[in-house]
């Protein structure tokens, strides 16, 4: 049984005969009549009472019309349903993203496709290091992923997207140390109290990389919760090494925002599964990074 007999069976009954069935439906009445008998075959019943050119239901045929046109409903509901996810008029599209960039460059991704797009919800999903997001998107988990680190954006298990750079700049509490700089050398920080987060993440790896570089300083305070952050910080607890997308909202709070040099840089990237990717998903990947190849 396919949903093309249970169509041909209810024009059938809608029409009042074959003949003019099959008319309505612009098939040969032939065709009509083998796909009927397949029908009738398959439910092991015969629908109609042929009489003349007349096609009177049989009680099998009667007890038919409400299930098949329940099942044909039920089709054409789904049809629309994906015609509105391919127009994008509704939908969902879950992105994995990494605390810092969920900040910067998300929030303006997001913007861009909701303003376009503004049946379809965007589900954020939070991963802690480039590595949890990788996995959510192989997994299914996420259908999208923004990641940032220091090395090479990863490529092996995902295909990543090129989304620009972000530097490391210190935040410091208004009355902390180095007043009135605008910038700081790396090497400055030596001696300092620094607010870190947990490994796995490009700010750890960078301040780890300082004292692999004979850089001593003290860890005040290690924390997962990357939102804790900033209140440590005005806290006087210590400084904190952070990416470039927590500038506006550490500024707002009245925490100074300090470059570092030499410059040291994450790299950004939106990363998708290697499968066919959702129109949403298409779309979002589009419309952040315009001449992206999808």
């Amino acid at each position: 049984m396919d949903i093309r007999q249970l169509e041909y069976f209810l024009a059938i009954v809608d029409h009042g005969g074959f003949n003019r069935a099959a008319s309505a439906l612009y098939v040969s009445q032939p065709s009509l009549s083998q796909a009927i008998r397949g029908l009738e075959r398959d439910l092991g019943s015969e629908l109609f009472h042929r009489i003349g050119r007349r096609a009177v239901l049989t009680e099998s045929g009667a007890a038919l019309i409400e299930p098949a046109r329940a099942a044909v409903r039920s089709l054409e509901t789904a049809r629309a349903s994906v015609a509105a996810v391919h127009e994008l008029r509704e939908g969902r599209l879950d992105i994995a993203a990494m605390p810092s960039q969920a900040v910067e460059p998300l929030t303006t991704m997001i913007r861009a496709f909701t303003s376009r797009y503004p049946g379809v919800s965007v589900v954020v999903k939070a991963a802690f290091t480039s590595r949890e997001a990788v996995e959510m998107v192989r997994t299914g988990s996420a259908e999208l992923g923004l990641v940032a680190t220091s090395g090479a954006l990863p490529d092996k298990e995902v295909t990543a997207h090129p989304a620009g750079e972000q530097r490391f700049v210190l935040v410091t509490a208004p009355d902390g140390p180095f007043a009135e700089r605008r910038s700081v050398r790396s090497a400055e920080l030596a001696g300092q109290r620094l607010i870190v987060g947990q490994r796995g993440t490009g700010m750890r790896a960078y301040v780890d990389g300082l004292r692999e570089r004979g850089i001593a300083f003290t860890i005040a305070a290690e924390t997962e919760h990357r939102v804790a952050i900033l209140p440590l910080v005005l806290a006087g607890v210590g400084l904190a090494v952070v990416a470039e997308s927590w500038r506006g909202m550490a500024e707002r709070t009245g925490a100074r925002v300090l470059e570092i040099e030499p410059r040291s840089t994450l790299n950004l990237g939106l990363i998708s599964r290697r499968a066919r990717l959702s129109p949403a998903a298409t779309a979002f990947v589009r419309t952040a990074l315009p001449g992206a190849d999808v």
